[in-house]
């Protein structure tokens, strides 16, 4: 064996100060570069899961503020149309209650046109029965040459208004 390790040139204090050699570099790197960088790693790691339960934590919020907004949109939808109805019908009633306000108003129109033409007609009829009685006096003093006093006058005119009236 001594020949062996000779051959290959194995000297034991070189070989044990190598050993010691890189079990301090070992060491030195396992504290001041695996550890850093192993703990860097594992942060990164950690934050990354973290990430991954972050993000499937606000698709789920996601999802339920979908369905949320789906829901109000609905309501929303719901009331829209509702109001919509009841603006219809509303307007319907309206019409009816303008249109009949509309008829009324046009029959008041009317009858007060008809009382005014009642009236006028009445008036005119006044009228022509005083100018009838004054032409059947005026007729009358000229026939009989006299002239007529009021009680005559008005004697003439009650004949007169009703031999007209029948």
């Amino acid at each position: 064996m001594a020949d062996i390790l000779k051959t290959f040139g194995l000297e034991w204090p070189k070989f044990i100060s190598q050993v010691i050699i890189v079990l301090i570099v070992y060491f030195i790197l396992a504290k001041y570069a695996f550890g850093p960088v192993l703990t860097m790693l594992e942060l990164r790691r950690k934050r990354i899961e973290d990430g991954e339960m972050n993000l499937k934590t606000i698709q789920a919020s996601m999802a339920k503020a979908e369905e949320k907004v789906a829901a109000m949109l609905g309501e929303a939808n719901r009331d829209a149309e509702r109001l919509i109805a009841e603006a219809r019908e509303s307007s319907e009633v309206l019409q009816t209650q303008k249109s009949q306000e509309a008829i009324k108003e046009a029959q008041q129109i009317i009858e007060k046109a008809r009382s005014a033409s009642r009236l006028e007609h009445e008036q005119t009829m006044g009228e022509l029965k005083r100018d009838f009685g004054r032409l059947v006096i005026d007729a009358t003093s000229k026939v009989t040459g006299k002239v007529l006093d009021d009680k005559d006058q008005k004697r003439i005119n009650q004949e007169t208004a009703h031999q007209s009236a029948l």
